[in-house]
């Protein structure tokens, strides 16, 4: 056979360009499954990723070409997400949005070119299969090495329970104080009134919240690479070690400290930032922080990333020799932050749940909550109104300079991100004038960050500008943005060519690390032009940030909370670009991810006493809820009601129902069972009040309080008001002799219960029906 050199030449051409492709094809294969393993002196079920936790680390280089072959050998179907990467939306891995979920027993092929270098990680985004661990580290060596290293270590930072993910949530959704007592951060009313804080409480009750908090979880073990403390001894003397920390927690924000000379921090989300001396670093959830440590002759250097909330912490020991130990911090003071933020004319405790979420309307929410500036003295006010005519005076010549078109291009840089820094310095005075340490919020600001070139965008560009109050309620553990859980939320609609403007205002008392999926954003801080750019950002409570990113992609991509649990109770939105939905996932309906958030929980509580047995049973989502309470004396009078309620905000719910009671004292011979139909509130100071009328037409008022007076010890008080007015049935008189105009019963208990451990506790009580008692409290 013959050839013609053509034929030769392309033969030769798909040879060669065929194995250049191969060449920079790199292939990864994992395999979930379903372990048991022991991180914290329990063997549980687990999640493993290649039969570890975290999953082992997928090495690529900048230019690759990423195949990735996911296995799934559980019984229930996974994702992986690709966190912080550019890539195809189909291969973003958010099941039922971007990517079809991976059922049980099916292996998916991930692919997608490497279009950057850097510190990234992947985990699941199915439901909460990231605390049981399934997650890993992902890391991108450059084409051109632009840093001086000799060696790296990659430290995975994560938080591990013991407990079902599932039966955590809804731990936190029934308002249990147990994992507060567990890690010694509960304030119970005698501490706060040994300090002086009594003040604080009030304040923090009238607006319906417990107290200051920091994180929600208990965790009996939180790991570097899987392990409470690792050593690394190969790495010697004079070596420069190149760092990548990535936070894989589920809900766990840490403080990094280094033992020996700082640190020098290079890169923050992947991306190299200008190299700066950064000993304390606080690392949010999903974030990643590269740093370069250099090893003393003889000596090891000790990494100390402990909790947020200082409930634990983890050690990475670089080095063979004696360790140079990091500083270790002080647990934070929550009483103290209390009397701060009450000392601030703050207004807390924004609806997570709005009356009408069709009409969110976040600039009226962003007015009425959160910050409230005012100064209480005349040499304060003089100093704000010096602060606000400097502010005034810079926007002037911002605006003067905009609208000169020969202007200079350095006045022109001059704009929003300026005009933002020049208003937080302004905040920032007010808040020093109203009493508040600054040192409260002042660390967790991202200044020290600095871009190693300029980030910002084309003034001409079209921007579209969005406002995002970020909300949430503790008391039934639902989070949102602009009062709108995901569920009842309406796609944020964005058009290539944008530059997307969002301001991130948190009205919580807890920290929320935001991430956006596919792109990169600016966030804005006092180096303008030079801001960092990250896929994460860290919002602390009552703080605004400004973030901003070019809309270039194409589809729906997701935006949520990085708090795994605030993110599965609804604290996240979709951007979608005026396109369609992937193909490829299309038949996958995307109400299956909008719902995560609510989906029922159910829990129940007995009381087993010497007086009274008592059950109560709660099925509770977002909006709805089933109750049943049963009340039986060993004097035979009893109680049963079942009922549904409706909220319709945070606070306010209306329910009907039946309720059934014995009519003759001591007796349960005779019952009376009527309809009931009422509303329900959480009133300021944290009281339960229940307003009703039966079928019979007569009104009851009811009302209850529990208060944490010692540590592990909860005093309780309910109170019932009953009013007949005859307007159905004739009213007579005890002995059967004539009638009565007005017949009213009056029900009250007062009780102690003590904390043994999450799901059992002593209780003691009085009830004017069953008398006095005590027993054993089971919640369940």
């Amino acid at each position: 056979m013959k050839f013609s050199k053509l034929s030769l030449a392309l033969i030769f051409y798909l040879i060669t360009h065929t194995i250049k492709a191969q060449t920079d094809t790199t292939v990864h294969r994992i395999t979930i499954k379903q372990e048991m393993v022991n991180k914290a002196g329990k063997e549980v079920m687990g999640m493993t990723v290649n039969g570890t936790i975290p999953g082992p680390t997928l090495e690529f280089t900048e230019g690759d070409y990423a195949v990735i072959y996911v296995t799934n050998e559980m019984d229930v179907e996974t994702s992986v997400h690709w966190h912080g990467l550019l890539l195809p939306n189909f291969h973003d891995g958010v099941p039922y949005l971007t990517t079809p979920p991976i059922k049980a027993g099916t292996t998916f092929k991930y692919e997608f070119p490497i279009k950057q270098a850097g510190t990234y990680w992947y985990h699941s985004h199915t439901m909460l299969q990231e605390q049981s661990g399934v997650y890993g580290s992902f890391v991108i060596q450059p084409k051109e090495k632009k840093l001086e290293y000799d060696k790296e270590l990659v430290v995975v930072l994560s938080d591990w329970t013991n407990q079902k993910p599932k039966n955590v949530l809804r731990n936190l959704k029934r308002g249990n104080e147990w994992y507060q007592i567990a890690k010694g951060t509960a304030v119970p009313l005698n501490r706060v009134i040994k300090r002086g804080a009594l003040g604080a409480q009030l304040n923090f009750w009238r607006q319906r919240m417990e107290g200051a908090d920091l994180a929600d979880i208990y965790y009996p073990a939180f790991l570097t690479n899987g392990d409470t403390l690792n050593k690394y001894p190969e790495f010697k003397g004079g070596e420069k070690v190149r760092l990548r920390i990535i936070n894989g927690s589920a809900s766990s924000q840490f403080w990094l400290t280094f033992g020996g000379s700082d640190p020098l921090l290079v890169a923050a989300d992947g991306l190299n930032v200008q190299a700066v001396e950064h000993n304390k670093t606080f690392i949010a959830i999903a974030e990643t922080y590269d740093f370069i440590v250099t090893i003393p002759e003889g000596k090891a250097i000790e990494m100390r990333a402990m909790a947020q909330d200082g409930s634990g912490h983890s050690s990475t020991i670089i080095g063979d020799g004696e360790v140079l130990k990091a500083k270790v911090l002080e647990r934070p003071d929550k009483i103290k932050m209390m009397q701060q933020m009450a000392n601030m004319n703050m207004r807390m405790g924004a609806p997570a749940m709005k009356f009408n979420p069709s009409n969110p309307n976040p600039k009226k929410m962003m007015r009425n909550w959160g910050m409230q500036m005012h100064a209480s003295s005349e040499a304060e006010k003089k100093e704000l109104n010096h602060s606000k005519k400097k502010h005034n005076h810079s926007k002037m010549k911002v605006d003067n300079s905009m609208k000169k078109n020969d202007a200079d291009s350095s006045t022109m840089k001059m704009s929003n991100s300026k005009m933002e820094m020049t208003n937080s310095k302004m905040e920032s005075s007010e808040m020093k004038m109203d009493g508040m340490d600054m040192k409260l919020f002042s660390e967790y600001n991202y200044n020290y960050l600095k871009s190693t070139e300029k980030t910002d965008f084309n003034k001409d560009k079209p921007r579209k500008d969005v406002l995002l109050n970020l909300t949430g309620n503790m008391w039934r553990y639902i989070w949102s943005m602009n009062g709108v859980p995901l569920s009842k939320a309406d796609k944020i609609k964005i058009e290539k060519g944008q530059v997307v403007r969002i301001t991130l205002n948190n009205l919580t008392m807890m920290h929320h690390p935001m991430h956006l999926h596919g792109h990169f954003f600016r966030v804005v801080n006092e180096n303008g032009e030079y801001s960092p750019l990250k896929h994460t950002v860290n919002v602390a409570p009552m703080e605004k940030i400004t973030i901003e990113f070019d809309a270039v992609e194409d589809s729906d991509w997701f935006f949520h909370c990085h708090v795994l649990y605030h993110m599965m109770s609804g604290m996240a939105r979709i951007y979608s670009y005026d396109s369609l939905r992937n193909e490829g996932v299309r038949p996958y309906s995307l109400k299956k991810l909008t719902n995560e958030g609510n989906h029922f929980y159910t829990w129940a509580m007995v009381d087993a006493a010497s007086h009274l047995t008592e059950l109560n049973v709660v099925s509770s989502n977002t909006y709805n809820q089933f109750n049943i309470i049963g009340e039986y004396g060993w004097n035979e009078n009893f109680e049963f009601e079942v009922s549904y309620e409706r909220y319709l905000y945070d606070y306010l719910r209306v329910f009907v129902g039946v309720n059934a009671e014995n009519e003759i004292k001591k007796s349960n011979e005779k019952a009376s069972t009527v309809g009931i139909a009422g509303i329900r509130f959480f009133t300021p100071y944290m009281f339960n009040l229940d307003a009703r009328i039966d079928n019979q037409l007569r009104p009851e008022i009811r009302i209850g309080r529990e208060i944490m007076i010692f540590p592990r010890t909860v005093l309780f008080g309910n109170y019932e008001y009953q009013m007949d007015f005859g307007w159905v049935n004739e009213l007579e008189k005890e002995d059967g002799n004539g009638t009565l105009d007005y017949k009213s019963e009056t029900t009250w208990s007062v009780g102690m219960e003590y904390f043994l451990s999450r799901n059992f506790s002593l209780m003691g009580s009085y009830d004017n029906r069953f008398g006095a008692g005590g027993g054993l409290s089971v919640k369940f």
